[in-house]
């Protein structure tokens, strides 16, 4: 099965929940017009079928049986039995029990189904032998009573009664099997109904639920093209429904949202080209003014001691400016997506020891790494990283500062901890923001704000990350974690042409 039909099928689908809830309606309401419609059906049918055996029965027993003597011989409750079996309609089985001298029983009767006295059940035989109160005993007054019940497995209707006044008691036998037939025909009608019902309903609410939720998936195609970034997403809108409404909605929502991000993106591009063109124009003045200044600190001995200290000012201000142009240049590089890798197999070991004798941070660091270990990235790139967290350490942290490299799998890890009062808890989700500066909590810092953000976009590029955290102990912890073998981006760009 594909994977969007059973996505349909889920318990949670709203169109299986639309066609289940159809269904119990439909089954609900099929199942209570049939059980009504059996229900009234079968007392109609069985009470015709009974009211007239049962109105037979009392005629013939009160034209036949009631002219019978007090105390009728066998002969003659057989006959009388016999003639009232055949003039029956429908036909039923017919039993007449008299009495003679002593209370000795005489039987009559004329069998069609196997019918014996012991058929009747007790209780009716109880009912039909109660003495009844008329008044005028020469009255062939009597009360009928009847009964259903099973024989053989198959249903009957008996009924019995008793002349009053003296005559012989009279019992009654019919079939409903014929009845019980046709109740079960119609039974099966009803049930083959009520599934055609559910089907049908089960159908309409599949149609019903593709009307309605066609839009909605419309919908949320469309919600999930814009969340892509496929701005220009629209949605057909036809008719004047609620869905209708909503897709009008969406259109208007989609072209306000494109429009705020295309201003959005516009303003960006022009900050992004600000900042390059400022970059680039600062630097050729600044370039000239940092001879000059270097010039000046070559001279400051022989310089005026009231000019010396502004000298080194300027020196120290323009290195400082200096530093802020390039990081505000490799920003817009990590920006434009242009910044690349250029990848080599180099030692941890001596790469970072390179990197702390370049800045004279030897006696300041305290290296934990094996030498040996081989790793393949871009070494400038990963000198860029060591001396922004190493660099912040000792501002923040002061001396010693703890450098430890280790393999996990397949990642390069090091850890830069010092030995400060850490960072605190609402600092730390910002301590890789441009231009962040967390002031109140450390010493203030001559810092350009870039250094560790560009740490960050460095490991970004190499498919690493650095996180930072406080160490139990004291101070904060910032870790860097390497692939050892990254992707090389000239590699892909060209497989991606090829």
């Amino acid at each position: 099965m594909s994977r969007t039909f059973l996505r349909r099928l889920r318990w949670t689908s709203l169109r299986l929940r639309l066609v289940v809830v159809f269904a119990l309606v439909a089954l609900t309401a099929a199942v209570s017009a049939s059980g009504i419609a059996y229900w009234l059906n079968r007392e109609a049918v069985l009470t015709r079928t009974q009211d007239s055996a049962l109105k037979d029965f009392r005629q013939e027993m009160q034209n036949r049986a009631a002219s019978l003597p007090l105390q009728p011989s066998q002969n003659e409750l057989q006959t009388a039995a016999v003639q009232m079996a055949h003039s029956s309609n429908p036909g039923y089985s017919v039993l007449l029990v008299g009495e003679r001298a002593k209370g000795k029983p005489v039987v009559g009767y004329s069998n069609l189904d196997g019918f014996t006295l012991s058929d009747v059940p007790k209780r009716l035989q109880d009912a039909v032998g109660k003495k009844q109160d008329v008044g005028d005993s020469n009255a062939y007054a009597y009360h009928l009573f009847w009964q259903r019940i099973t024989l053989h497995g198959k249903p009957y209707l008996v009924g019995g009664t008793r002349i009053i006044g003296g005559g012989p008691t009279g019992y009654m036998l019919t079939s409903l099997a014929q009845e019980r037939e046709d109740l079960n025909s119609l039974a099966w009608s009803l049930a083959i109904a009520t599934a055609l019902a559910l089907i049908g309903s089960a159908l309409l609410a599949q149609a019903a639920a593709t009307t309605v939720l066609r839009p909605v998936q419309r919908l949320g195609d469309a919600a999930r093209r814009l969340g892509e970034g496929k701005l220009d997403t629209r949605l057909r809108v036809s008719g004047t429904d609620e869905l209708a409404d909503l897709s009008r909605t969406f259109n208007r929502t989609a072209e306000a949202l494109e429009e705020k991000v295309s201003h959005m993106s516009a303003r960006e591009e022009a900050s992004r080209r600000f900042v390059a063109d400022m970059s680039h124009e600062l630097r050729t003045p600044l370039t000239a003014i940092t001879a000059v200044s270097e010039v000046l600190e070559e001279e400051s001995e022989n310089l005026d001691p009231m000019i010396a200290p502004a000298v080194q000012l300027v020196v120290s201000e323009t290195r400082r400016l200096n530093t802020l142009v390039e990081n505000l240049m490799e920003v817009t590089r990590f920006d434009a997506g242009t910044a690349r890798l250029v990848l080599d197999h180099v030692d941890i070991a001596d790469q970072i020891t390179a990197c702390i004798d370049a800045r004279a941070w030897l006696d300041a660091v305290e290296l934990d790494a094996d030498r040996g270990i081989m790793v393949r990235l871009d070494p400038r790139r990963l000198d860029v990283i060591l001396a922004n967290l190493i660099g912040n350490a000792l501002k923040h942290g002061g001396s010693p500062v703890r450098v430890a490299v280790r393999i996990e799998g397949d990642e390069l890890v090091i850890e830069v901890q010092d030995h400060g009062p850490g960072i605190p808890e609402e600092v730390l989700p910002h301590v890789f923001d441009r231009f962040y500066k967390a002031s109140a909590s450390r010493p203030r810092s001559d810092g350009s704000g870039l250094g560790l953000s560009i740490a960050m976009e460095n490991a970004h590029i190499h498919g690493g990350d650095i996180t930072a955290a406080n160490a139990a102990g004291g101070g904060a912890v910032f870790t860097l974690r390497l692939p050892r073998d990254p992707a090389d981006p000239a590699d892909d760009q060209e497989g991606d042409r090829a």
